[in-house]
């Protein structure tokens, strides 16, 4: 599949951040539910004075509904007469438009080859979760979960020791037709702050829907004594979804950082990524 930038037009990659509480994820939808896409769209038509063009945005994570993102990229293809006109105020003209729940932080025409979605290496997500008997510090709800039971952060770090590596991630995954479920956990590791917040760090090449929520669900359930340190690996095992594995609300989940291969491999990671994955020794059937 191409992925070549038509004649004339320019791609611009745009680093942005946000806070997911207000919008109904990163997607624009038909029902005109405020999203991040949309935003970020209907700005950029607005102070390019594009009329009724809206130049589309590939990002490279979708994030769902309440989920917040740090170091999210997007790219977008603009005529190249455009984006010689408005490069040099861009930046500070979207900062005008734009609702202060979500920040573009900086705009720059992309390397030969990148795609923010197809040439990403990984995914660094951050979870975080207190189990304070008092509940979560007011300045942090909306970023935080609160588990009402102690958790034991040395046997949910045993139980993600487990779930690392490539494989197919379909237990903890809400399937949609013809995508794969197979991935390869790079990260999975939990540390306590001073402050008492558990701060998961999920890191892999690319997620399917819910995955991080539902790791994250399975290994509360290992933190509160619920489960067994071996219970989320055996679901992973099974591959079917285990009703015992609830998705964790998205508020406590924020995208952190998007790595990139150098940019002479741009091209060959965005043509990778593109392919059905398989299992090793996996059946045809």
């Amino acid at each position: 599949m191409s992925d070549e930038v038509q004649p004339g037009f320019v791609r611009v990659r745009m680093d942005l951040s946000y806070d997911g509480s207000g919008f109904s994820g990163w997607a624009k939808q038909a029902s005109g539910r405020r999203t991040v896409q949309g935003e970020i769209e209907d700005a950029l038509r607005t102070v390019t004075r594009s009329k009724d063009t809206t130049y589309e945005l590939t990002v490279a994570g979708r994030t769902d509904a309440g989920v917040h993102a740090r170091g999210q990229v997007a790219h977008v293809d603009l005529p190249g007469e455009l984006w010689a006109e408005h490069r040099e105020k861009l930046l500070k003209r979207l900062a005008g438009r734009l609702a202060k729940d979500v920040r573009i932080w900086s705009l720059d025409e992309a390397p030969a080859g990148f795609n923010a979605r197809f040439s990403a290496v990984w995914r660094r997500y951050a979870y975080r979760v207190t189990d304070n008997p008092g509940g979560v510090d007011p300045l942090l709800r909306s970023h935080v979960l609160w588990h009402d039971w102690p958790l034991d952060v040395d046997a949910m770090n045993e139980a993600a020791r487990r779930l690392l590596g490539e494989h197919d991630f379909a237990a903890y995954c809400k399937r949609r037709e013809g995508a794969t479920t197979i991935r390869t956990l790079q990260e999975l590791s939990l540390v306590r702050g001073e402050d008492g917040v558990i701060t998961a760090t999920v890191r892999a090449d690319a997620f399917c829907h819910n995955m991080v929520r539902s790791l994250i669900g399975a290994l509360l359930f290992v933190g509160d004594g619920h489960r067994g340190a071996e219970w989320p690996g055996k679901v992973l095992a099974a591959g079917v979804r285990d009703s015992a594995v609830h998705v964790v609300r998205p508020h406590g989940l924020t995208l952190e950082e998007v790595g990139y291969p150098a940019d002479e491999l741009l091209a060959a990671r965005n043509k990778e990524a593109r392919n059905r994955r398989t299992l090793p020794g996996a059946g045809c059937c």
